[in-house]
């Protein structure tokens, strides 16, 4: 673990996954995870009529991923970001979306590093947080080892304070987000020489990492691992990443999580929220656990109409555990 940048492990930033909801759930799970908000564009920040940058004080250590490409806009929210209290900011080249293509960032700025590396010159003049850079390994044809170091030399020479590197390329045309997630293959060796190639800068590992074993198996070559979809479908896997900070086993139980989330519940609701907002990101907690596709269903069918919070979560903790309970009961 790196002295400058001391986590073993962290959530991705995922649009619509990773919300304020998701990352208070996941810090009861893991108190040392980093986690990431989803991506925040500058205009949102600067010219949206809500708050962009709210979440939970409960959530640190937590970073904000910005997406944007003008320096001085992505200075001004990163100035934002440290007076709010974020402990990093950090840059979107790996979103491969047409949206984000057509206001000229996410993973087309690969072929801009100048412009990345004055993004960061210019938000590091303004806070003292670490910035740093999600990316992936190229993008369309331009996916050699030469390219990617060409645009990490750029983000190193400018003060980035740490990278992290989507085991794949994207492409920019011709595939979907999700088709980018999936059909480019992971070149994990090549994340693996990028760390032999910038030494002490801490390098974090993404894309397709599923277990503990995994994760323990990419620390042997690089800094920290981000952990993706896997995350958010089977979010136990953040308490058994805890234990890599602690070297302790595993001692919370997960009917004791379901239940710590239902003041968060009943507040949202109290603030004019649906239970629906938070439950969501909980259906994965049982995952490959008995009953775990009852607790599923139970918190999908009553979810959405819940008012009531903890009717609702010891409901579905009933439902899992009691195999006399059928789906026609709750219906």
């Amino acid at each position: 673990m790196s002295k400058l940048y001391p986590h073993f492990a962290s959530v991705a930033p995922m649009l619509d996954w990773t919300d304020r909801h998701c990352r208070y759930f996941h810090r009861l799970l893991s108190p040392s995870t980093l986690l990431y908000t989803d991506m925040v564009t500058t205009g949102a920040i600067i010219y949206g009529q809500q708050d962009f940058l709210a979440y939970n004080d409960e959530e640190h250590p937590v970073a904000l991923q910005l997406g944007g490409a003008d320096p001085d806009a992505m200075a001004k929210c990163a100035a934002q970001a440290q007076a709010r209290g974020y402990d990093e900011v950090n840059i979107n080249v790996g979103c491969p979306s047409d949206r984000v293509q057509n206001g000229s960032f996410g993973a087309c700025l690969m072929a801009q590093p100048e412009r990345v590396g004055e993004c960061i010159k210019a938000m590091k003049a303004e806070v003292d947080i670490p910035v740093t850079v999600k990316t992936r390994l190229g993008i369309d044809e331009q996916d050699s080892d030469a390219f990617l170091y060409q645009f990490l030399d750029a983000c190193v020479s400018a003060g980035a304070d740490q990278l992290t590197l989507h085991a794949r390329k994207a492409w920019l045309n011709g595939l979907s987000p999700k088709e980018n997630r999936e059909i480019p293959p992971l070149q994990y060796d090549r994340v693996y020489r990028a760390k032999q190639r910038y030494g002490e800068l801490p390098i974090a590992i993404n894309g397709g990492i599923k277990t503990l074993a995994e994760s323990k198996a990419h620390l042997q070559h690089v800094d920290s691992v981000m952990i993706g979809r896997e995350a958010y479908q089977n979010p136990w896997l953040l308490t058994e990443l805890e234990t890599l900070y602690t070297s302790q086993p595993v001692v919370i139980e997960r009917d004791n999580i379901a239940r710590q989330m239902i003041p968060y519940i009943r507040q949202h609701i109290a603030a004019g929220g649906r239970a629906w907002h938070v439950v969501r990101h909980m259906l994965g907690l049982f995952q490959g656990q008995p009953g775990g596709k009852k607790w599923r269903q139970y918190l999908s069918i009553k979810g959405p109409r819940a008012d009531d919070a903890e009717g609702l979560i010891e409901g579905a903790l009933k439902f899992r555990q009691d195999s006399s309970l059928r789906l026609a009961d709750i219906q």
